[in-house]
């Protein structure tokens, strides 16, 4: 049934197509989606939108990441580091989460948010990992225990997008688990606690009272 099955969003990527930091999300969605999530991944030129502005008319682009934003369960983002941080192309997008601010579930309230980093260096990476992590806190997101950082220097995506370094893959993997993993304890977690029925009475006549 659908709603046993979370909506995981993943966003990312450059404006080329086929980049490492796309081809790192599709790997963590698929994980995602082989424990039983629903998918959607929206990067390069789908996240080409206008520099945001606020209480501006929305492009069909920005309304359909907005959509996504709303409906989804869990969130992964995957970006390279543009001098030491995020990209603009993944920034202005999610500054766009500010139009979710009057919302039930303002900004990212609550979901779980799997952050990937990719770049040419381990200094590099790790700082655009962090910023991203500092990116979800600020929209009140949960950023997972388990962050991927993966170092491009090397060759890790053959020609049709498979990672061919097994370490690389585990990475990506885990934080496509741990996303699905943790809407699904909060769902647990908001059940309410089964009740049982105990006569006063009879509970003080079996205490002795």
């Amino acid at each position: 049934m659908v709603q046993d099955r979370p909506l995981i969003l993943g966003i990312g990527g450059t404006p080329r197509r086929g980049s490492s930091s796309e081809r790192e999300l599709a790997i963590s969605l698929k994980a995602a989606e082989q424990r039983g999530a629903r998918v959607i991944l929206l990067s390069g030129a789908e996240l080409m939108l206008p520099m945001y502005m606020p209480a501006q008319p929305q492009s069909d682009q920005a309304s359909h990441l907005l959509s996504a934003l709303r409906d989804c369960h869990g969130l992964i983002i995957s970006s390279p580091a543009y001098h030491g941080s995020i990209s603009g192309l993944l920034k202005n997008a999610l500054d766009y989460a500010e139009e979710l601010r009057t919302d039930a579930r303002a900004y990212l309230e609550g979901i779980p948010v799997g952050c990937i980093a990719c770049a040419g260096g381990w200094q590099a990476v790790g700082q655009t990992l962090a910023a991203l992590r500092t990116i979800v806190h600020a929209l009140r997101g949960w950023p997972t225990p388990y962050g991927a950082m993966l170092n491009t220097s090397a060759a890790l995506f053959d020609a049709d997008g498979n990672c061919t370094d097994p370490a690389t893959a585990r990475q990506l993997e885990t934080v496509g688990h741990q996303v699905v993993e943790f809407v699904r304890m909060q769902r647990l977690a908001r059940q309410p606690a089964p009740l049982i029925a105990i006569d006063a009475r009879q509970a003080r006549n079996e205490q002795g009272v």
